[in-house]
């Protein structure tokens, strides 16, 4: 019998290496993309050109076109976003429209077809805000000072709603800062791309100062495969992100070393957040995720290593 999951968002960084993955593992695997924010099938070709997945241009907020899909999933893996908190400062109403409302549609999809499985991509530093506690547990109260981070969280609630009213087992991930091969965005890309223009100076937004942790992507593909095979009845959450947090500066100073560059002069704008509604310290605990026998393996150098090959020949 085969075995069908849906992904949302399945074009993009993450969620085309998440569909590699189930792929591999003997899903077929149904595709839901509007490519707003990656405007290409590419990552999916071998996929589609084999007959192991197949592809929708649709909108996630529209319900009709999800039910007419015409395949029954044991699973959702719901990746699909409006993934920038500048964008969400400018355009509030549809990051509201994308985050919270896509997921309440996903969510009635469920209820509607019975499915009873979900894995949703939720977010770690901007639905907890700036933070008292670190590192920071699942548990810690959510208070985001971005509206991309009150989406997001909207949208958990309702997850947690949903399973409690009609019986679905849903895990949430708290996405920590992402990185590596298909990503086009965030602070590594970005140093990157600036040094190349220009490799005596570079701009870093805020004062550098910012703290963050970030994961390489096949750890994290790993913690969705874990979660996804662990998951219990009801709702539950896991932060999902490196225990080592670095200043932003530091990430600098380590492309720099990598590119083989001397003598960068840095400058930096105004205030300790990079941009409006940044979170300037994030260290999640990811405690409960490595108790399942999830163990970060890509070490931050190695990972930009890797990642910059890939940028090489991109």
């Amino acid at each position: 019998m085969e075995k069908n999951v849906l992904v949302t968002g399945g074009c993009g960084f993450i969620g085309s290496h998440l569909v590699d993955l189930l792929v591999d593992q003997g899903f077929f695997v149904t595709v839901v993309d509007d490519l707003t924010a990656n405007t290409t099938t590419d990552f999916l070709k071998k996929h589609l050109e084999e007959n192991k997945a197949s592809f929708y241009k649709y909108d996630i907020r529209n319900l009709d076109l999800l039910l007419s899909i015409p395949k029954e999933f044991e699973a959702i893996f719901h990746l699909a976003a409006q993934p920038d908190v500048k964008k969400s400062v400018e355009n509030p109403e549809y990051d509201f429209s994308v985050n919270t409302m896509g997921t309440f549609t996903i969510l009635e999809l469920m209820r509607k077809k019975d499915i009873r499985k979900l894995v949703f991509a939720g977010s770690g530093g901007t639905v907890y805000g700036d933070t008292t506690t670190s590192p920071t547990p699942e548990v810690h109260p959510l208070r985001p000072i971005s509206n991309y981070g009150a989406a997001k969280a909207a949208a958990e609630m309702y997850c947690s709603s949903y399973s409690s009213l009609y019986n679905l087992d849903i895990i949430s991930l708290r996405l920590g800062n992402i990185y590596g091969p298909r990503s086009k965005h965030g602070v590594m890309y970005d140093f990157y791309h600036k040094l190349k223009t220009n490799p005596k100076e570079l701009e870093i937004l805020g004062d550098g100062n910012q703290t963050k942790s970030y994961l390489y992507i096949e750890d994290t593909i790993e913690a969705f495969n874990i979660l996804y095979q662990s998951i219990k009845s009801g709702y539950d959450v896991f932060n999902v992100s490196s225990d080592i947090a670095i200043k932003v500066v530091d990430i600098a100073d380590e492309i720099i070393k990598l590119l083989g560059i001397k003598n960068v002069k840095f400058s930096f704008t105004e205030g300790k957040r990079g941009w409006k509604g940044d979170v300037s310290f994030v260290s999640p605990d990811v405690t409960k995720l490595m108790k399942l026998g999830w163990v970060p393996r890509v070490s931050l150098s190695n990972g930009i290593k890797l990642y910059f090959e890939w940028l090489f020949q991109a």
